[in-house]
């Protein structure tokens, strides 16, 4: 807040204070970097970073992934309602998610599918309403230092739409792989990528919009994998990948995910109602209703726990659909409600006691597997560890190197979209065609200064809202997109805002200067060629600004819907202190700001000087009026002004917007809360009965431990209640 404070008052202030205190404020981020950078810097000399990255290079190219085993126990998460009152979401649930295996959770809609998976991806928002109590350990450390790699596949798939298979995977490796890996082997990593994805036959094909045709649901779900697996992460986590698929295409993702998992990687992810094939590639599933487990195993093997309990699946009967319909809740009636809940308890308590017998064989399965992995092995899974983790602490692209990559982004994804660039075009030649026959070739009586005002006014009210309504509508959902690849560490907000502006700014000019282009000779505004040319140079700078408005309007706004609402809030506020509908000598002492800060009050002076002095005007039939353009100036209160000074405070009107967007995109970075240990004792343990020994593991012996012994003579009672 005090940089915010401090940047606002360099820019509001005097030029003979503001400059020296920008350029303080400049210089002091200049070396706080550099500082920075410099004690990364002794982290590595020379000789071993070149020595790493050939080791990170060849760990890459083998496609090796370091083992991680995620075990989650007890796991709580609490949500604060309005009334101050506390719901559960998840209610003690418990489990595991080892190398290689393919983890799928299930569940009826409303039953904490999304929650869990976002709780073990650490991704639960920090200043929620939301809190987490439990454990969650990563190779028996918890999860927040266990320093693994991980990824997060979201449902929803954003991407620049103009850019193509190949560029979107090369763009991301460029900005996260280490900075000192060789291009050769980048381009090798991302060619292996496309070959794990099936993207082959797409590697040149844009991602598209609704505008603009490109891949494929499923194609892009893929694209999303790929830009997460950049950096080869060891956990995977999918939040309903075949959601919006159909059945060849949601089967191809499940494929994808498959194949990882069969490569070592540790994929959980989260699924509505999957179809009979997708069902058959899980390795384990995770059943969840009201936020309560009723199974954590083998996904082959529930169908028989089920049975066991009286609950028979029929023949040729998709079995994901079975366990969705047996442990759903049915609100057709008060009976039929209290009729599921009482089995769903049932199912719940029935589990929980097998949970419980299972940790007293866990912890005999325990020591016996605890020799029996090789050393050959267990060393070259050290090794690959240590290579991985020493290569997350390299340097990643610097801030030029991340400047001139997304510059290259951004320029690619403004030149490339014809259909915005078009729409625009035509939006600023109509609008320009149609004042243009509205104010034809204006003449000097009278009547005609109401008619150039009205037109100056329209002119920057057009300008403006073009520029707009077009940023609205594309940044919300861009800020999204960089809010995920800010999450993965890939770039800095400076760098992105530079190369935004840089890019967007020549093409974003050359709309206002073709709608002045042909308002200004059409009209018969003044015929002289520096105030034509001032007069474009006005409405883009007034454009320019319109779009900062944009940007920081879309930073804070929650969706592209609500910036939609908000910014021609604002916009009407500018304009009714734009200096034609309200005199600035007339405003009240409490909003005597709103003028200066408005930029449709600066476009239109600036034009209104810019046009009237030098004109004559005929006096009207009595021999009265304004006669000269200079009286005009005076009646509007213009007459002290000039176009440097408008021009100046447009600028800082526009660098205001431009430092509000960089501090609120700043503060914004995603921030994500830690599971806190659960102060009452563990009740449950995630490892399954029907488990191979060799499959134990020691967390599931320390819960073992630390199981009450009433709840394992409770099982077997539990088990017959299920039953009947």
């Amino acid at each position: 807040m005090l940089g915010f404070l401090l940047g606002t008052a360099a820019i509001c202030a005097p030029p003979q204070i503001g400059i020296p205190l920008g350029l303080g404020l400049a210089g002091v981020r200049a070396i706080a970097g550099r500082r920075r950078n410099a004690r990364q810097s002794k982290l590595h000399t020379s000789d071993s970073e070149q020595k790493l990255e050939a080791k990170f290079e060849k760990v890459l190219a083998n496609d090796v992934v370091e083992p991680v085993e995620l075990l989650w126990t007890n796991l709580t998460c609490d949500l604060k309602v309005k009334d101050g009152s506390t719901k559960q979401i998840l209610k003690g649930v418990s489990g595991v998610a080892r190398p290689g295996r393919l983890v799928g959770l299930m569940g009826p809609s409303g039953s904490g599918k999304t929650s869990l998976l976002t709780a073990l991806a650490g991704r639960v928002p920090a200043g929620s309403k939301l809190s987490l109590t439990g454990s969650l350990l990563v190779n028996g450390s918890p999860a927040d230092e266990a320093g693994h790699r991980q990824a997060f596949v979201q449902q929803e798939d954003l991407f620049y739409s103009m850019l193509s298979v190949q560029e979107t995977l090369k763009m991301a490796a460029d900005l996260r792989l280490p900075q000192q890996m060789s291009a050769e082997a980048r381009e090798a990593y991302v060619k292996q990528l496309v070959g794990v994805l099936g993207l082959a036959k797409a590697i040149e094909t844009c991602v598209g919009d609704e505008k603009t045709r490109g891949l494929s649901g499923g194609e892009k779900k893929r694209l999303s994998i790929g830009c997460e697996l950049v950096g080869s992460p060891s956990l995977i986590f999918c939040d309903e990948p075949t959601t919006g698929l159909d059945s060849f295409q949601a089967e191809k993702v499940m494929s994808t995910l498959k194949s990882l998992a069969a490569s070592g990687h540790t994929v959980v992810a989260s699924i509505h109602q999957p179809r009979s094939s997708i069902f058959a590639m899980f390795d384990d599933l995770v059943l969840l209703s009201e936020g309560q487990p009723v199974y954590s195993g083998p996904a082959d093997q529930a169908l028989a726990h089920f049975e066991a309990l009286g609950h028979h699946c029929p023949e040729h009967y998709n079995p994901a659909e079975f366990l969705a319909d047996l442990i759903s809740l049915d609100f057709a009636s008060p009976e039929a409600e209290a009729d599921s809940r009482a089995r769903l308890n049932k199912l719940v308590a029935a589990w929980r006691a097998k949970e419980a017998t299972a940790a007293a064989t866990a912890a005999t399965a325990k020591k016996a597997a605890g020799s029996s992995s090789s050393s050959k092995d267990m060393a070259r899974a050290a090794s690959t560890d240590l290579v991985m983790r020493r290569a997350a602490e390299l340097p990643r692209a610097g801030p030029l190197r991340q400047l001139r990559l997304l510059l290259v982004r951004s320029w690619r994804q403004v030149v490339r979209d014809r259909a915005t660039n078009f729409s625009r075009a035509m939006s600023n030649l109509s609008s320009a065609i149609v004042f243009g026959a509205i104010f034809f070739r204006m003449r000097t009586g009278q009547s005609s200064i109401q008619d150039r005002m009205g037109l100056l006014q329209v002119a920057s009210i057009n300008t403006a809202m073009a520029s707009l309504v077009k940023t609205l509508n594309i940044f919300p959902r861009e800020r999204t997109i960089v809010a995920r690849e800010r999450a993965r560490g890939a770039y800095g907000i400076l760098p992105y805002l530079s190369a935004k502006l840089a890019a967007e700014l020549p093409v974003g000019a050359l709309f206002p200067l073709l709608f002045g282009a042909i308002v200004y000779p059409v009209c018969g505004l003044h015929p002289s060629l520096p105030r034509f040319a001032k007069f474009l140079g006005i409405l883009t700078l007034e454009s320019f600004t319109s779009q900062a408005l944009g940007l920081a309007v879309g930073a804070v706004a929650p969706s592209t819907e609500a910036a939609m609402a908000i910014g021609p809030a604002v916009m009407l506020v500018w304009i009714v202190f734009g200096g034609y509908y309200v005199n600035a000598d007339n405003v009240p002492t409490l909003f005597k700001w709103l003028p200066r800060a408005s930029l449709i009050k600066q476009a239109f002076e600036a034009l209104c000087v810019n046009e009237f002095p030098g004109l004559t005007f005929e006096a009207d039939a009595n021999g009265g009026g304004m006669r000269t353009g200079e009286q005009v100036l005076s009646w509007l209160s213009f007459d002290k002004s000039t176009i440097p000074a408008r021009a100046a405070s447009q600028a800082r009107i526009l660098l205001f917007y431009y430092w509000a967007t960089f501090c609120i995109l700043r503060a914004s970075a995603p921030r994500y809360q830690t599971v806190r240990p659960d102060a009452s004792p563990a009740t449950s343990v995630p490892t399954p009965a029907a488990e191979p020994a060799k499959s134990a593991i020691a967390p599931a012996a320390t819960a073992a431990m630390a199981m009450p012994a009433a709840a394992k003579e409770a099982a077997p009672a539990a088990v017959k209640s299920a039953a009947a």
